[in-house]
């Protein structure tokens, strides 16, 4: 009777980390570098949006890249939202050859709030075409918006490229960032392109036409709005387009203390999109057949890669302790060493197209502390409800 309980428990651990790794493991073979569409014959009319509040050392560069993109200098402006700024955000953005929006509000702070504010104003230009979003602190390749572009000409209502790390070679946690981004953004991106569903928003790199916000206003603040957009869009039956040919990379915080903050905020937005649309988006893709619904359920419902392991950890240490107990549990032991491999192989893949070099491999060796340590500040910082801004090295 006991070697049957702890049989059942086993199973129940498995359930979890089985799907998602077994998830992770299609999309790593669905990985390969998708088919790039023709170039567009007809020239769109882009907005820029780059929302900054008190990026006054990093908006030049940000600026002097996107002044790079490979698109018809009367076809595109570059705008800066200098959004409740208390330093030269404004001035230095001018001076770098922006145009710029001032908004002030201090009670209603946040990225969220900025998009709003910008995206209102763009929809009352009947000239744009199309809305893009690029951080403060980011670099983006020359053919962003002739990929966009293409995007659209093909039907795309809602795009988003590839979002990678800017500065991976900062610190061993930004360099095992930049091999999670290159797993999360490149691996899932192009898996879930093969297979036609939507790619999801990162906040950083996406693009929209107006018809799509005046029909979805985007009318959120939460701490992922970018990830709970997504899942809207998902809801009204619209698919994001994964960009694998363009790029957006953005610094990651290379301290600890800025790092810790960041990570809690994307982490507790994600819970708070996973509490309110996971099922929500399963229930829908259930009743209407939508593998765009069910598949966005899923990719909430993967933990994050350190969190995945600690599951699979749990599941192995479990199956271990009751080899002398539980009869089914020799094969649980076997079934963990196939599911390390298959996700092995997901961050592996990763790392290939990450273009990091052999070094980066080097930093999987301090994924125990860097499991410890997110732990850690998700514990320290729980309860964080409001937008706060990641500080720069």
């Amino acid at each position: 009777m006991m070697s049957i309980l702890i049989s059942v428990i086993l199973l129940i651990l498995a359930i979890w980390p089985t799907l998602a790794i077994a998830y992770l493991g299609l999309l790593t073979i669905l990985s390969r570098q998708p088919p790039q569409p023709p170039s567009p014959t007809r020239r769109l009319r882009f907005a820029v949006i780059v929302p900054a509040h008190n990026e006054g050392a990093h908006i030049a560069r940000t600026v002097a890249s996107l002044k790079t993109l490979q698109w018809p200098a009367d076809a595109w402006q570059c705008v800066v939202v200098a959004d409740n700024c208390t330093d030269d955000t404004a001035e230095r953005a001018l001076e770098a050859g922006a145009l710029v929006w001032e908004r002030h509000d201090p009670q209603r702070k946040g990225k969220g709030h900025a998009l709003q504010f910008a995206f209102a104003r763009c929809l009352a230009d009947a000239s744009i075409d199309a809305i893009v979003v690029i951080d403060a602190d980011s670099l983006v390749s020359p053919n962003l918006l002739e990929a966009f572009a293409a995007r659209f000409a093909q039907g795309a209502q809602a795009v988003q490229a590839w979002h990678g790390v800017a500065n991976p070679q900062a610190s061993w946690r930004t360099r095992l960032v930049a091999l999670g981004y290159a797993a999360f953004h490149g691996v899932r991106g192009r898996g879930r392109e093969a297979l036609h569903v939507s790619a999801g928003l990162r906040g950083n790199g996406m693009g929209f036409t107006p018809e799509l916000i005046k029909q979805h206003p985007f009318q959120l603040n939460s701490l992922a709005e970018d990830l709970e957009y997504g899942a809207q869009l998902g809801l009204a039956g619209i698919r994001v387009w994964h960009v694998d040919e363009a790029r957006v990379d953005a610094d990651i915080a290379a301290r600890a203390d800025a790092a810790g903050g960041q990570r809690h905020r994307w982490e507790a937005g994600r819970w708070q999109v996973v509490r309110q649309y996971a099922l929500p988006l399963l229930r829908q893709g259930w009743a209407q057949r939508s593998p765009v619904c069910v598949e966005l359920a899923t990719e909430l419902l993967t933990p994050p890669l350190a969190q995945l392991g600690l599951l699979w950890l749990l599941l192995w240490l479990a199956s271990l302790i009751t080899l002398p107990f539980a009869a089914l549990a020799p094969a649980m032991v076997v079934w963990s060493i196939l599911l390390a491999a298959v996700l092995l192989a997901h961050v592996l893949r990763g790392w290939q197209l990450s273009g990091t070099g052999w070094r980066t491999l080097t930093v999987l060796a301090w994924v125990p502390f860097y499991v410890v340590w997110k732990v850690l500040v998700l514990v320290r910082q729980r309860g964080m409800k409001e937008w706060r801004r990641t500080g720069r090295s």
